[in-house]
């Protein structure tokens, strides 16, 4: 497990709960997992909320009525239930009875982390399960799967492998979750969870967070609120195709699944093989979704984000500025350009390698197109070097074009079925790649690592995936293990990450795949960050950055500031509009500086000096969402705290510009210090005068309970005005 360390066994506590019921804690710092093992029965989950503090017979005796839930349960004896594991034996049976097959066992690590195992065996048939709870006490963070493994002689086909589930009991339950499509992700869904079955799936096959997301919120007291009621987390640890299942009864009892997709996924278990599910992440706050949030930002920044407890840099990225229309003298413009703004990186996006003039060749080609770069990528290094500024790139090595010499000596290597014609995507030509086979892992490892190891100064690299599978396939698998196939694919693309991250563990990685088809810790465990939308449409990111914040810290989101008319909308915002949205992410620019005035990318230099003043705020703070996007309240705003509440940084945009619309433009802060006293400076200001309340000072407590009037219009003059207002405040504990 990414920075778990090594494990020393520690006496794990265990009270006794009725004739033979022991029960099993898994504690953090303020929750509480209770497992009841019994000896002649499959292990039941009898407790999940705030941390019991004494007697465990509390929560067990309070817990779901009564009622026995399984910890994990399978498709055998009362087959009508849902189960999370489903078999089959080599003599056919489809049932699986499992019992307890030793102590559970508790191992800590240094940093107070630990995981408790519960093994379990069927009673007749040789497979047994390992029930594994990973706790983090100081996120308020449990990690859950389950470890399947074949001890007999003969192969057992698994037809269902779900990473977990969890009971819950609320006459009032409601789900948020995400869903969207390309340009427009991270929109926010709400509904109250009623009886039957609501099901959350992706079966995209690369990029699994486009159209739905592996994570959701409980709210199990009401309407979801940022602030009360109690709320359980789950986020899924998959890259690939998932399903997530809630189950209802008419009597107010819940039951919630996710796991791998079952779809075309059946997986053979060879003798002496273990099968380990992806990770269910689980948090529990009873304080609203708020809390939840940062209990899994701590989480993410910690332990599944690369370079997480550092902050990234200020970039500019070539795509929208140029397209594929690269050539040595843009790239030393762009590079001068974002050095001059007090930019850090600049990054080359596509059209640097083969003959890729636009998107229907050379994928898989990796060569420098010396037409546009005679001098290669060390001459461009070796230009950012002089101008200041670090050096990124663009890759997309899990596909091919069709026309490509890649594919015309390796046909062999794509995804496709047997006697189909093939089916290509982007751009009339792409294909995927079959990260099942070891030589195409071995291709990308060595071709990234080429290009790393021979340009050591590369310190950024965009790493995009921009086609789904368009046919279920695989030329390497043989016919009795084609279903495994989108599973074998994304444990072949966590190798080849591991693999280069190994090699090269300094280097910056952002997870693109179609803009943000790839939010899903997962993935992110090899990647330092995730980008957001194709789309930059500032007004619009206020809702996609919205959305993923329930479950993403703001260091993972690549946020930039873009040209208009915008590229996907066409909409034409202001700059500081732009920039202030910008400045709520990981700062970058998406944008031909040489296309603005030298006003513009002064205002630019001028807003990223700012933030670099408290961007570690942004990034490693905490976040506290104040006045929502979906909520039509005529206004946008969050803040983030530094975790010594020394600092703070609070944002607020105005979204509804109809003349005297009911607007919230006094929202009450969150997360200071309420006994500090914090001083106020606008950053980014444009208005001919300053606020009243500029320089002032004001209680944590005050800025709390009543907030600050925002001017609702920028004070400009008369030719400059426009229907747009944002406003940045930083706040400085005295």
């Amino acid at each position: 497990m990414k920075k778990l360390l090594a494990l020393t066994a520690i006496s794990l506590p265990a009270l006794i709960a009725g004739a033979s019921q022991r029960l099993v804690p898994v504690s953090t710092f303020n929750t509480q997992i209770i497992i009841g093992v019994d000896s002649a029965a499959a292990p039941s989950l009898v407790y999940y909320g705030p941390a019991v503090r004494g007697d465990l017979r509390q929560a067990a005796l309070a817990a779901l009525q009564g009622e026995r839930q399984a910890a994990y349960p399978v498709y055998g004896n009362y087959p009508e239930g849902e189960s999370a594991l489903s078999v089959t034996m080599p003599d056919g049976n489809m049932t699986l009875d499992l019992i307890p097959a030793g102590e559970p066992k508790t191992e800590c690590d240094h940093n107070g982390n630990s995981l408790t195992t519960i093994p379990l065996a069927d009673r007749h048939y040789p497979v047994s399960v390992t029930l594994n709870y990973l706790a983090y006490p100081k996120e308020d963070v449990i990690e859950t799967w389950a470890d399947i493994t074949n001890n007999g002689k003969k192969p057992v086909t698994m037809t269902r492998f779900e990473s977990g589930t969890l009971p819950f009991r609320s006459d009032n339950a409601w789900m948020t979750s995400l869903y969207g499509t390309w340009a427009n992700e991270g929109r926010v869904n709400n509904e109250r969870l009623t009886p039957g079955m609501k099901v959350i799936q992706n079966k995209d096959g690369v990029r699994n967070s486009h159209t739905s997301h592996a994570e959701v919120f409980l709210s199990l007291d009401g309407k979801p609120a940022e602030t009360s009621g109690r709320v359980i987390g789950a986020a899924l640890l998959y890259g690939g195709n998932y399903r997530l299942r809630t189950v209802t009864d008419d009597h107010g009892g819940h039951r919630f699944f996710a796991g791998i997709h079952p779809d075309e996924s059946a997986w053979k278990l060879m003798p002496g093989e273990t099968f380990s599910t992806p990770r269910l992440a689980l948090t529990y706050s009873a304080n609203g979704m708020g809390e939840a949030s940062r209990n899994f930002h701590r989480w993410g920044r910690n332990y599944h984000l690369a370079h997480g407890t550092e902050v990234n840099p200020i970039l500019l990225n070539s795509w929208e500025g140029v397209y594929f229309n690269i050539d040595e003298p843009k790239m030393a413009a762009m590079m001068q350009d974002i050095a001059d703004m007090g930019g850090e990186l600049f990054v080359m996006d596509d059209g640097w390698f083969g003959r890729r003039d636009d998107d229907s060749s050379s994928l898989g080609d990796w060569e420098v197109d010396t037409r546009k770069l005679p001098h290669g990528i060390k001459g461009l290094t070796d230009e950012a070097r002089r101008r200041g500024v670090k050096f990124g790139i663009w890759v997309e090595p899990e596909m091919t074009n069709s026309n490509s010499r890649l594919y015309r000596e390796h046909p062999d290597w794509v995804i496709k079925a047997a006697n189909r014609d093939i089916v290509e995507g982007r751009g009339g030509t792409q294909l995927v790649l079959d990260l099942s086979n070891p030589k195409v892992q071995d291709f990308i490892v060595n071709m990234v690592d080429t290009l790393l190891t021979n340009n050591p100064e590369i310190a950024y690299v965009k790493w995009d995936a921009n086609a789904p599978v368009m046919q279920h396939g695989s030329q390497y698998l043989p016919a009795d293990r084609q279903s495994e196939l989108s599973i074998r694919f994304h444990r072949g693309l966590t190798s080849v990450m591991e693999r280069i991250r190994a090699a090269h563990p300094d280097v910056a990685i952002q997870a693109c795949a179609s803009g943000g088809g790839r939010a899903n810790y997962g993935i992110l465990d090899n990647f330092d960050e995730f980008w957001v939308s194709d789309n930059t449409d500032a007004f619009q990111r206020l809702g996609a950055q919205w959305g993923l914040s329930y479950f993403f810290p703001a260091m993972a989101m690549g946020s930039h500031i873009s040209a208009v008319p915008n590229h996907t909308t066409f909409r034409i915002v202001p700059l500081k509009f732009r920039c202030d949205v910008a400045m709520t992410g990981r700062l970058g620019m998406e944008i031909q500086p040489r296309d603005m005035s030298a006003q513009e990318r002064d205002f630019c230099k001028g807003a990223i000096g700012a933030y670099k003043g408290f961007r570690d705020v942004v990034q490693l703070g905490d976040l506290y969402r104040l006045v929502s996007p979906f909520d039509n309240r005529g206004a946008v705003s969050l803040m983030y705290v530094s975790p010594d509440k020394q600092k703070g940084v609070f944002y607020w945009f105005r979204t509804n510009n109809d003349y005297s619309a009911p607007l919230a433009s006094r929202p009450a802060m969150q997360g200071l210090d309420p006994e500090a006293s914090y001083k106020v400076t606008e950053v980014n200001r444009i208005d001919l005068t300053p606020l009243p309340y500029e320089g002032e000072v004001f209680t944590g407590r005050f800025l709390m309970d009543n907030g600050l009037e925002m001017r609702t219009s920028h004070d400009l003059e008369w030719g400059k005005k426009t229907d747009y207002c944002s406003r940045v405040l930083l706040l400085e504990k005295q």
